[in-house]
């Protein structure tokens, strides 16, 4: 059985991210019922690549909805809305992605639905929350991600003549915000089964999308850190870089005297080597000498095949690694062993490998997926009975805890340990705990949490563990002592969650291992989060976030037309990564709390950000065709990219249709470009669509990036600025959703930190403590929970 079997979700939605939403649930066994329009059903149906003809044809929408069932409503009708409503009264929670009116029209507000259906999850996904101004509702994936300031920083170490980029596949801000939707709706699922009470959850693809960014945006929004403005606000100094060699390209990043030391060896220790210092990565990084390691390092590594290259790097504890594209994945031997891609049968696309979750479950594995529904698939079985009561699940196993500080939020009462370093371990506690649970990280004096090592002296003011911990509690413990490894196993069996990105190996070296965490409580939900999951033939490689994504297929397909891979931005991963790890926490509380088993669950960071492609790499199965780096190419809309404007800022533009493109010329001034034959329709203009870009480009320089986009969103077309880090940070539409929040802290008193992208209608948390000193908590756990 899977986690969340016996969970119903009426999904409304028809964008990607809140059918990614429903997939990810459906994916754990809900029943996630799709309601459709008659005659053309969701629009992803038709969005490409669209492979046979009707409306079954879409690989985007085959890939979006495994699992689901689908039954067809005129929403138009009064008496198929009853139907509708007769559907949500019978379900324990709902996923929509409509703008406000349509959501009024059709009964589903958060005001109506709770006082109509008091005990539902109703969950609403769009670009920039719900109760966003009218323009911003046809914002596509490429304006979000510049909203949030990913695109402006993307690629790293950008060409400044160049225009920024879209990121990796053709919808990351939507795979994004349907993770974070999921994970809120799991939540909110589990306070529900405690407490009877519904929630709305208003999730804004543009806050999720800044939140991401929360260890960077969180040192430049205290000033601790001063944001320039420029595309490198992002970037990190080094070396690290994309290397062309024999078969492909290898991606390199290297931070630390023990890198150095491998490489060394990996190379031969040639003579040129020398005139470095073995820790000039750590204190000595200039311009001049990245370049000249780079040129290096280059000609070394231009003849070698990749996987070699990096399996021998590896060996030396060199994070060198493969940049893998469609194919190599679905030919990987770790893939393979994991079972990320499995085979489905589509009645109309036929067979294929389909990339799956990045998740091993013990107890509750995912589901084996099924295909795509067709359209109208399910209506007559669903709706003959479609209107009996359902009696929702009911908690077999409750074990909420009294915490210290009673904050509210739908995990009050779950407590975690987090065994954590660095950011996508520590991104993971920060949800939990800004969604009520109480997180407890263990550290020591000794060796305390790496991050409290960045960016200064003081481990009790690092500007990047402040970001990633608010509301964390920090207890002091050297496990390697019989007495802190006595208190660490009385801590974890008065908790609920263990947490862990250790190395591989790692937990079980201290005893820790899930075998040995189930004799302290049996039903402990073990949490390991590593770059390639817990086994599998590469199990034992270790990376960082820029090497997740160079193994998981996002950096091949970064970068310009006909050009080399140049990756996303390099801080991109980690906190996603994170995300997937809260979000399979929850769902395996969940399941506990319905069925009294615990479980060790595997997170694998490269197959999640695997996911955030996976239209593009069942694309690939499907077609045969090799993907790679396309610019800011969209197939279904043209123009669609980023374009100059005055003072070296730049503006994200996507048309749909002839009769945006004529609204798009108005608003330029441009009618000679309306009248020209090569833009006449969409397929000339995808046909021209360089030289559309470049007579593009010479009409916005004139313009002011913030205003031309203002006026286009007024004329109904899609566009947004780029955004700057300084631009993230002073963006009034953040503040006011409080995405920024001012905690406390005893030393420095208020600071603004990142708080949730979410908004949660009825039972938020209270944040408002900053990130703990080192063992600022040691005596609450030591006294209050462990009574010592």
């Amino acid at each position: 059985m899977s986690a969340l079997t016996g969970i119903r979700v009426i999904e409304l939605a028809e964008s990607v991210a809140g059918e990614y939403c429903g997939r990810l649930l459906a994916d754990f066994g809900a029943e996630v019922i799709k309601v459709e329009a008659p005659g053309r059903g969701s629009p992803t149906r038709a969005m490409a690549p669209v492979l046979a003809d009707g409306c079954d044809g879409g690989a985007l929408f085959a890939y979006l909805n495994t699992n689901k069932q689908s039954v067809v409503l005129d929403l138009s009708s009064p008496a198929e809305l009853e139907r509708l409503h007769d559907l949500i009264g019978a379900a324990d929670a709902v996923v929509d992605d409509h703008n406000a009116a349509w959501a009024d029209a059709v009964g589903v507000s958060a005001s109506q639905a709770r006082e109509r259906y008091p005990g539902l999850v109703l969950c609403s996904v769009t670009p920039y929350g719900r109760d966003a101004a009218p323009e911003f509702d046809n914002a596509t994936s490429i304006n979000v991600f510049h909203a949030s300031g990913w695109g402006y920083h993307t690629p790293s170490h950008a060409d400044p003549t160049k225009p920024p980029l879209q990121g990796p596949g053709r919808f990351l801000a939507d795979y994004e915000a349907g993770l974070e939707a999921a994970l809120c709706v799991a939540s909110a699922l589990f306070d529900r089964l405690h407490s009877g009470r519904g929630e709305f959850v208003d999730i804004s693809q543009h806050a999720v999308l800044a939140s991401r960014a929360d260890s960077i945006v969180g040192r430049f929004i205290t000033g601790e850190v001063e944001a320039s403005g420029a595309r490198g606000d992002y970037d990190q100094a080094g070396p690290a870089a994309f290397f062309a060699c024999a078969d492909g390209f290898v991606y390199l990043y290297m931070t630390s005297r023990a890198h150095w030391i491998g490489l060394k060896t990996l190379m031969g220790q040639p003579e040129w080597l020398d005139a470095f210092e073995d820790d000039w990565l750590e204190f000595a990084v200039t311009p001049d000498k990245v370049t000249a390691f780079r040129r290096g390092f280059a000609a070394w590594v231009r003849d070698l095949a990749k996987e070699s290259a990096a399996d021998e790097a590896q060996r030396l504890g060199v994070p060198l690694v493969p940049v893998n594209t469609a194919a190599d994945l679905r030919h990987s031997p770790q893939y393979r062993h994991r079972g990320f891609f499995r085979p489905v049968r589509h009645p109309v696309l036929g067979d294929a490998e389909y990339p799956t979750v990045p998740y091993r479950f013990s107890a509750s594995p995912p589901d084996t997926p099924r295909p795509s529904p067709t359209l109208g698939e399910h209506t007559a079985v669903l709706l003959h009975g479609g209107g009996q009561r359902r009696v929702p699940p009911v908690a077999k196993s409750a074990q909420l805890k009294p915490p210290g500080r009673l904050r509210g939020g739908p995990l009050q009462g779950v407590r975690v340990v987090e065994l954590t370093k660095v950011w996508a371990g520590p991104y993971a506690g920060k949800l939990l705990a800004m969604l009520g649970a109480e997180v407890i990280k263990i550290e020591t004096a000794a060796s305390p949490e790496e991050m409290r090592a960045y960016g200064g002296t003081d481990i009790n003011h690092a500007p990047y563990f402040l970001s990633i911990n608010p509301e964390i509690l920090s207890v002091d413990l050297d496990i390697k002592s019989a007495a802190g490894m006595a208190s660490l196993r009385e801590l974890i069996a008065r908790s609920d969650v263990v947490l862990n990105n250790l190395r591989p190996g790692a937990m079980e070296r201290q005893g820790l291992g899930y075998e040995q965490l189930t004799a302290i409580k049996p039903d402990v939900i073990a949490v390991s989060v590593k770059m390639w999951g817990n086994d599998g033939p590469l199990g034992h490689q270790t990376g960082y976030a820029p090497c997740f994504a160079a193994l998981a297929g996002l950096a091949s397909l970064v970068g310009y037309p006909g050009g080399p891979p140049l990756g996303m931005s390099m801080r991109y991963g980690d906190s996603t990564v994170g995300a997937a790890a809260a979000y399979a926490a929850v769902v395996a509380l969940l399941h506990r709390d319905l069925t009294g088993a615990g479980q060790f669950v595997d997170v694998s960071a490269v197959e999640t950000l695997s996911a955030m492609i996976g239209d593009r790499l069942l694309e690939e199965s499907l077609t045969g065709k090799p993907l790679g780096p396309t610019g800011n190419y969209h197939p279904d809309l043209c123009p669609h990219g980023c374009y100059p404007c005055s003072g070296g800022s730049w503006v994200s533009v996507a048309v749909a249709g002839d009769a945006e493109w004529r609204r798009l010329c108005t608003v330029l001034g441009a009618a000679a470009l309306a009248d020209d034959r090569r833009y006449a329709t969409a397929d000339e203009r995808q046909r021209h669509a360089e030289t559309l870009d470049a007579d593009l480009a010479r009409l916005t320089r004139a313009h002011d990036a913030g205003q031309l986009a203002h006026r286009l969103r007024e004329a109904g077309i899609a566009a947004a600025k780029s955004a700057t880090a300084i631009d993230v940070i002073g963006d009034q539409r953040l503040w006011d959703r409080g995405l920024y929040r001012f905690v406390t802290d005893h030393r420095e008193g208020q600071r603004p930190v990142v708080g949730p992208s979410w908004r949660l209608d009825r039972n938020p948390a209270v944040i408002e403590r900053g990130a703990p000193d080192l063992g600022e908590d040691t005596e609450y756990a030591m006294r209050e929970i462990l009574g010592a």
